[in-house]
């Protein structure tokens, strides 16, 4: 009997594409120092012996017009994935350690009334079942295994024929075609590409939980997540107990689409108003406090901006960002400071968002610049205004995308002005709200009008 060949080959960690000889920078990707050496068995291929499937037509696939997706029954997931489950889809769920993914696909099962496969490589069979039962899930369609081989979970899902095969986690499991510890590169890809072959041709919906590096990002290569149809990351802080689950990349629904949920001793629970959920605990009447209604994929949500100016005890001025990027408070407050005449060189300036997030969207100037202004001359904005708009180097007002959901959500938590650039006035195609819209041109005159 001939033994099979091994074949070398050098793995990129970053982009996943692999080299015959080594180099320092990978060529697909330009990082430098991401290629690592691992060992396949190079198999023949077989031939096909007529057994080849045909291609489907897509008129049988769409027989009602529409892929149904199975709901879980937890809408803050449902609204994530973009309407639930898809039979042979691939979701990768991505988190920090104790953050909550195990037990978030534990709360899954129940919804989707699937037969479920669970493999948990990191824990006994008792430590799965005592959280099942901490957590009130019904065990009759659930199987456990805590197999870390690849080849041997493939022969349990034959045995057990599930709709639903959740691996936990994919840094733990191995295969024997690939010479390398479990975790590396190399076996995350292999294991990766082994479920998506069974994803897709026997219509099983695979979840798989990832753990995350220290940059807040899937450990393994970058193709896991390009193989996958789904990427969701559940952030939060362990020390506090408000989580959000959201999706970085969807095949089937939006992508930065947003679920809260709040961690007790029976696990997640949803947050249906998270708006008012992020907004119970705001001080009122405190100068330095604004409120901005941020969009989140499709759900717009209310958060509180806090901003504290203060004299600078040391000779370099201290700026610190919680949920903003830093160099975007640097411009904002070099234009208060050019434009508007208001002095802030020689301050500390420190910006909060409450809850945790963390947003890129531009339309947050407007509110982080009010709330720099109002902590600096010690001045409250109003309790029932909120602010939303884009700022420009010259301090002008640009205009912002889905300006109305952002109104109606301002109007459902009972406010009673939002302050918006004037441009966005004449794309609005209903005015009729209980709540005031106000259009301003640029800083100076929401300063004026606010203070």
């Amino acid at each position: 009997m001939s033994k099979s060949k091994v074949k070398t080959v050098f793995l990129c960690s970053s982009c996943g594409d692999h080299c015959a000889k080594w180099n320092g920078q990978c060529p697909s990707c330009d990082e430098w120092g991401t290629l690592s050496e691992y060992k396949v068995n190079a198999k023949s291929r077989s031939k096909s012996n007529g057994q080849t499937k045909s291609p489907s037509s897509l008129v049988d696939i769409l027989k009602d017009g529409v892929v149904q997706s199975q709901k879980t029954g937890i809408r803050e997931v449902d609204r994530v994935l973009g309407g639930g489950v898809l039979p042979g889809s691939m979701i990768l769920l991505g988190g920090s350690p104790g953050i909550g993914k195990s037990t978030l696909a534990l709360q899954i099962i129940p919804g989707l009334k699937y037969s479920v496969l669970y493999v948990s490589a990191e824990e006994s069979e008792e430590q799965l079942a005592l959280r099942a039962k901490r957590l009130n899930i019904p065990t009759k369609n659930i199987k456990l295994s805590t197999e870390n081989n690849i080849e041997v979970i493939v022969d349990q899902l034959t045995l057990t024929n599930p709709k639903l095969l959740i691996i936990d986690s994919i840094q733990n499991i191995y295969s024997d075609n690939v010479d390398s510890i479990a975790g590396s590169p190399s076996q995350i890809r292999e294991c990766g590409q082994q479920l998506l072959a069974i994803a897709k041709q026997n219509k099983v919906s695979v979840i798989v939980i990832g753990h995350v590096t220290k940059e807040g990002i899937i450990a393994g290569p970058r193709m896991l997540e390009h193989m996958v149809d789904t990427v969701l990351y559940l952030e939060g802080d362990s020390r506090f107990d408000h989580r959000i689950l959201r999706s970085m990349k969807n095949r089937f629904g939006t992508t930065n689409e947003v679920g809260i949920f709040q961690m007790n001793e029976l696990g997640l629970d949803e947050v249906s108003n998270p708006s008012q959920f992020f907004l119970s605990e705001r001080t009122l009447e405190v100068p330095g406090s604004a409120i901005f209604p941020a969009l989140e994929g499709t759900r717009p949500l209310l958060v509180e901006v806090q901003a504290l100016v203060s004299n600078a005890n040391f000779g370099t001025p201290q700026r610190n960002s919680n949920g903003i990027d830093y160099k975007r408070l640097a411009m904002l407050l070099a234009v208060l400071e050019k434009r508007i005449g208001m002095p802030i060189g020689a301050k500390d300036v420190f910006i909060n968002l409450v809850g945790g997030f963390y947003i890129r969207d531009p339309s947050t100037d407007l509110a982080v610049i009010i709330a720099v202004a109002s902590s600096a001359k010690d001045f409250t904005i109003p309790n029932n205004t909120v602010l939303v708009g884009e700022v420009g180097l010259s301090g002008e007002l640009r205009s912002v995308p889905n300006l109305d959901k952002r109104i109606k959500e301002s109007e459902a938590l009972g406010f009673t002005n939002i302050i918006v650039p004037k441009s966005n006035l004449k794309r609005l195609k209903n005015l009729d709200y209980k709540i005031k819209v106000l259009g301003f041109l640029n800083v100076k005159e929401v300063l004026n009008h606010l203070f």
